[in-house]
Formats: C-alpha cells, structure tokens, sequence
C-alpha cells in the first residue's frame, strides 16, 4: 500500500506546531521553577526578559530574511536548533545559567520561525482566508498542546525539572525530518534573477492604480531597501496593528494572569495552569473556523467580534479576581469565574489572530509577506507583556479594577474598529450613476480600486 505525502502546507505547518509547543511548554513550568528552585520575582521576570530580547530581533531579521533568501533558509535551520534549546532545559535542571541560555535560545527560534513559517504557509495554500487559519492553527496547537502536556507531565510524572520537556525533544526532530521534503517558494536564486533583469522603464513599472509614477531613486532602486508599502500604509497602522497586542494579550491573561490571581501561591499548581491553558487555547482553536469566515467575508468583523470578547474575558476576570479575593472560601468560585474568562479570551485570541493574518496577507505581496507578517507578529507578542502591565496596574487600580480597565481598552477599540470599517464600506459605494472613484490608500496593492473611465 503506497503512503503519500502530506500536503506540502501540512509539512511545515508541523514545523511550526513543534517550535510553538517548545516556546511555550515553558509557561507552566516556572511554577515549577519558583517551587523548586526558590525562583524571586526577579529571576523569573528576567527568564522571561531573555525570550522576549532574542525574539523581537529574530521576528525583525526573519521575514526580511526569507523575503530575500527563501523561507527554507530562514525557517529550517532554527526548527533544529529548537529541540537543542530544550534540551539545554534538559541537561541543566537546576543551572540557572543553562536554563537562560535555553529561553534565550528558544526565543531566537521562535522569532525566526513563525513569521517566515507563516509565510510559507501561505505560499504554499493560494493567499485565501484559509491560509491565515492554517498557519494560525498550527501555531495555536503548538502553543496550547506544549504547555498542557508539560505541565501535567510536571504535575503527575516523575522528575518534574526533565521529564515534561522530553515530548518535544522527539516531536522536533519529527518534524524537522518533515519539513526538510517542504517545496521551497521565495528563494535566492528568484532574488538574484529580479536584481539581474534590466530595470523597465518608468511608464512601464506604473501600477493600474492611477498613481503617478515615482522616480527610481526615489522608490529606493539605487538607495537601498525600504520598507514595504504595506508597513508605510495606513491600512496597516490602522486597520491591523491596533488590535495585534489583544492576539498574546488574552493568552497572557487567561494562562498567567488569572491562575497565579485567583490561587494562592500555595495552591497554585502545573495542573491548574494546565485547565486554564487547554480551556483557553481549545476555545482559540475552535473558533478559527468562524473567524475564516469572517475575515472572508468583511476584514475587520473578526478583528471586532476578537475584541468583543476580549472585553467580556476581561469583564469576567475581574468577577473572578473579586471574587478570589473575598477569602479562601471563595477560590471555587473565583476559580470557576476564571474558567469562564479563559474561554472567552480564547475566543478573543483566535478570533484575532485569523483575521489579524488575513489582513496583513491581504495587504503584502509574494516578495515581501515575510517582512509585514513578521512586523504582524512583533506586535502580537507585545500582548506577552500583558503580566507586568498587570502587575503595575494592579498598585493603582486594584486586581478587579485592572481587569476592568482592559475590558474598556478592548470595548472601545471594538467600536473604533467598528466605525472605522463602516466608514471604509460607506467610502467605497458610489453614487447613482456616478463612476467608483478613488484610490486604495498605500499598502492596498493587493486590491487596487476599480480605473476611473475618462
């Protein structure tokens, strides 16, 4: 019986699942960590401090990266370095310098591959909606499994400090065996033969959107790279980038935040982390289907319905958070009032990252996907500071105001986001008997409005 391969999308999009689950199979463990080894505060913010330092500059040189040299190169040497990352983890249970240097490892790994991996994706599955849930799919899976895998392993297996991190020691050199058969797209050769073709003339390279055309100089031909049009477009800044944050926001929220808030450092447990990520990371799986539908039909409901729910997780939270902090009695409900809001900011998160990829797709080009979805996920991840933001917030406002005050931030960018799309729609429908005018702000190259007919 002949086995065929897997799709050549599904290929590295096991890629992706196995440098997610190992980025954040990590979360869970450093309850494990502060039980353990006596981790501070300070040390455990400083973990953190060191995934974040390595993976904001491996997301900034990735997408540019693979835009230039091809997505293989960018994304399959780090898919192999991700399993060395843990098992650094691995061979230094209790070194705290090892430790750091596999979070700092891990990081860089994470940076280099999703953006480019997302990329790939979505070469490789025809630029629809349904590319955006793929790669959010995978990322999701990985992101959720990792955790809840490690963390019960932490909580029920032996050796807590080893054994939750040996899965992905096999799962990443499974996937690397994979993704080594994905098809290259972008790639140097390709690069090579764009700068090699003699330069059109000017009335030649003008785009059918009725712009006039720029000098070569100016456009950057002689002066060096610049940046995509859809990074220095409005669509972008104000259409996807406000609501990127709320992607990782409501995860931080509902598998960081409201475990350590609604327990007492005492009761807090890997396997309580553990519910609260699967209730959260399941609600964000699930919900990407009904976020491709909508993202296929109008950009920005998703963007709306995510931060709708965004709000309501929050809303919850603070009743959980109040209700915790009413005594021990009340842990049962506030721990019930958490569940509530983890699947609700699931939601959020799902909902936000569909439709957040779809656009920034929408609004980039073969060439130069890699560098605005990379610019996608640098502001998804400022969501991952959501625990600190917390933690000041919480000195001024109090743990239910600070929950609070997000689901306000969340409900008014819903309604910003909201009249902004029906603002674009009332915009684009042209008067009886009059001709579509118009043309698509900067970055809209992907969907140029309609040539006026003179």
């Amino acid at each position: 019986m002949k086995v065929s391969a897997p799709a050549a999308w599904v290929r590295v999009a096991l890629v992706m699942f196995a440098v997610g689950w190992g980025a954040n199979q990590f979360s869970p463990m450093l309850i494990v960590y502060r039980h353990s080894l006596g981790l501070g505060p300070g040390e455990i913010a400083g973990l953190f401090a060191l995934y974040a330092g390595t993976l904001i500059p491996g997301l900034l040189a990735g997408g540019p990266l693979s835009d230039r040299f091809g997505r293989r190169a960018c994304v399959l040497p780090f898919a192999a370095l991700s399993p060395v990352a843990t098992l650094l983890l691995v061979l230094g249970p209790r070194s705290l310098a090892l430790i750091a240097a596999g979070r700092a490892l891990a990081g860089l790994c994470s940076g280099m591959v999703f953006g480019p991996a997302t990329a790939w994706v979505q070469d490789l599955s025809g630029g629809d909606a349904l590319s955006a849930r793929r790669a959010a799919l995978a990322l999701s899976a990985g992101f959720g499994l990792g955790p809840v895998v490690a963390a019960l392993l932490a909580q029920w297996a032996g050796d807590p400090l080893v054994v939750p991190y040996l899965p992905h020691l096999a799962l990443g050199a499974a996937a690397l065996a994979v993704g080594l058969t994905a098809p290259a797209t972008v790639g140097a050769g390709r690069q090579a033969e764009r700068t090699a073709r003699p330069a059109e003339p000017a009335d030649r390279q003008a785009k059918p959107t009725g712009r006039p055309v720029e000098p070569a100089v100016r456009r950057g031909a002689t002066a060096g790279p610049r940046l995509p049009a859809a990074l220095r477009g409005r669509p972008f800044w104000l259409g996807v980038a406000p609501a990127a944050p709320f992607v990782f926001g409501c995860a931080s929220l509902a598998i960081v935040v409201l475990p350590e808030e609604v327990t007492s450092a005492r009761t807090l447990s890997a396997g309580y982390a553990a519910l609260m990520t699967a209730l959260a990371f399941a609600a964000g799986i699930g919900v990407q289907s009904a976020a491709r539908g909508l993202a296929a039909r109008r950009p920005q409901a998703g963007l709306v319905a995510g931060l709708v729910c965004a709000a309501a997780g929050a809303a919850a939270g603070a009743a959980a958070v109040s209700a915790a902090g009413t005594g021990a009695a009340a842990h049962g409900p506030g721990q019930l009032l958490a569940g509530l809001a983890a699947v609700l900011l699931g939601l959020g998160y799902g909902l936000c990252l569909v439709s957040g990829l779809h656009q920034a797709e929408q609004l980039s080009g073969p060439d130069d996907r890699g560098t605005v979805l990379a610019a996608y996920y640098v502001l998804a991840y400022l969501g991952f500071a959501a625990p600190y933001a917390v933690a000041g917030l919480n000195l001024a406002l109090g743990k239910p105001g600070t929950f609070a005050a997000a689901a306000v931030a969340a409900a008014v960018l819903a309604g910003l986001t909201w009249l902004r799309a029906a603002r674009e729609r009332a915009a684009q429908q042209p008067e009886a008997g009059e001709p579509e005018a118009g043309e698509p702000e900067a970055g809209e190259h992907r969907h140029p409005a309609p040539s006026r007919h003179l």
